[in-house]
């Protein structure tokens, strides 16, 4: 399964679609920022909270947004708040998921060019954050693995909305057993940066796959994450 949040060039049917954005907003205070993979690790499970929150589904407030968003090209933004621009951004209608110290706020979909104007105002760039120390293999039981490229440099918000992705489409690819597993052990995932000599098999294993549309950053076509669902051993 390949997909990209923004795909470039050639139109289909979900060009013609009214276009919706995921607005997802890290908490970034200027003394305690949070760790990088906190923040991406928040980021992904955000997704995924909204998409299975009883407010996106069914008849739910949320359920047409979400459901136009998914029609058409399947866009993340993330952008950075602190102090007031956070207390006004949790004003909002939305979901705060909270990580070991990062906080996300994601918010039902907007059209792309109709933000509310308390999110539009806040940045995009700025979201540059840092593990002080290497974060652990990760191979805790029933936990998904979210790859990412080691071969790109990304921002910290454009890895968030990519990893994102990448939960949303290995949610998709599950089957209804193993989502209900997951969602009720609260979507453990891990982000890890792929193996270098790892990553061209990654690609290739049939596991889903992000690929960007290049519009910023990197190169348009690029794998940017492999997403991996280990099942239990026997």
């Amino acid at each position: 399964m390949t997909s990209n949040d923004t795909e470039a060039p050639g139109r289909d049917d979900r060009d013609v679609a009214p276009q919706f954005v995921l607005p997802l907003v890290v908490r970034i205070e200027k003394g305690d920022p949070p760790k990088r993979t906190d923040a991406l690790e928040t980021a992904a499970r955000a997704v995924l909270v909204m998409l299975t929150d009883e407010r996106s589904v069914g008849d739910g407030e949320w359920a047409r947004a979400v459901r136009d968003w998914q029609d058409a090209r399947i866009r993340k933004v993330v952008r950075r708040a602190r102090g007031a621009e956070w207390r006004r951004a949790e004003r909002l209608p939305g979901i705060t998921v909270a990580g070991a110290g990062a906080e996300v706020r994601v918010f039902p979909p907007v059209p792309l060019d109709g933000w509310p104007k308390d999110l539009a105002r806040l940045q995009v760039s700025g979201t540059e954050l840092d593990d002080p120390e290497p974060p652990p293999p990760a191979s805790a039981p029933g936990q998904a693995v979210l790859w990412l490229n080691p071969e790109l440099r990304m921002s910290t918000g454009k890895e968030m909305a990519q990893v994102g992705h990448g939960a949303q489409l290995l949610w998709w690819a599950m089957d209804d057993a193993t989502r209900k597993s997951w969602q009720e052990a609260g979507f453990p995932l891990a982000v890890r940066t792929a193996p270098p000599a790892r990553w061209p098999a990654l690609t290739t294993s049939g596991r889903p796959v992000v690929r960007d549309a290049g519009f910023t950053e990197i190169a348009p076509g690029s794998a940017t994450v492999v997403s991996d669902f280990p099942l239990p051993a026997g």
